[in-house]
């Protein structure tokens, strides 16, 4: 436990240093903030800018509060995972390029809470992010558009926080497996190519990681089939834990290659 609390207090310090405790945070509450509004006041927008002619309209269709809130979800579905990867590729393969596990590894600490210390602080920064961005989004939902049903909205944010938990594995075990730039390609492909994948041919699997953030809007919507919904949770969930002990197994395997 207390290697974990220094652990993490290193990443913490790392993180403030590289002022990512700021930037992501703002990045998620910026696309949380800005569906609602730029829906809401789209043809005002496009009046002010387009050159047209005052008696022009545009009609747009009536948007729902839940149809809204998917949307930005569909912004964190690219952005988001973009973030995750960029951002966070080289959290374990940069520390054994620049000499910094050599000062760690020759230490007592255990790689449970090397691995568990980034987990931590990228799910805060992440899932964090996500949350206050989403919260931010209902709160202008709410004024433009009217409310969301509280009860399926917290079971919306839960599930897609796994999603995101999910996609935080990845990223760890990927830069604990391979150097920062293969590993920001293996995330790109998990999460971004094979979520593609998965919208274009999923209409013949109903249990898939990738389906999560669908069956959170459809959990916002209350039309979910729970079966699926409950599998495909209960293998994100299995991956999820293989995906972090496969982390920690390749960060101990991988001592030889850090740069002293």
């Amino acid at each position: 436990m207390n290697n974990f609390s220094i652990l993490f207090q290193k990443e913490w310090r790392e993180n403030v240093r590289n002022f990512k405790i700021l930037w992501i945070p703002l990045v998620f509450i910026l696309f949380g903030i800005s569906e609602p509004l730029m829906y809401h006041y789209l043809p005002q927008i496009l009046n002010a800018v387009g050159n047209m002619p005052s008696d022009m309209v545009f009609p747009l269709p009536d948007y729902t509060p839940e149809q809204i809130i998917m949307s930005t979800i569909g912004q964190y579905q690219f952005i988001g995972m973009l973030i995750v990867a960029f951002g966070f590729a080289g959290i374990i393969a940069r520390e054994r390029r620049n000499g910094t596990a050599t000062m760690l590894y020759v230490r007592p600490i255990a790689y449970t809470s090397y691995v568990f210390s980034k987990l931590a602080i990228m799910c805060i920064l992440i899932i964090g992010s996500a949350c206050i961005g989403l919260l931010a989004n209902v709160y202008y939902t709410y004024i433009l558009y009217g409310a969301v049903d509280a009860v399926a909205f917290i079971g919306f944010l839960g599930t897609y926080s796994i999603w995101l938990l999910f996609a935080i594995s990845v990223v760890i075990c990927a830069s604990a497996a391979f150097p920062t730039g293969i590993a920001s390609v293996i995330s790109i492909f998990w999460l971004v190519i094979l979520q593609l994948v998965d919208g274009l041919l999923g209409a013949y699997w109903t249990i898939s990681p990738w389906k999560l953030p669908m069956y959170a809007g459809q959990i916002l919507t209350g039309s979910f089939d729970k079966t699926p919904y409950l599998w495909s949770l209960s293998v994100t969930i299995l991956m999820v834990v293989l995906l972090i002990v496969g982390a920690i197994y390749i960060a101990k395997r991988n001592v030889a290659k850090a740069k002293i």
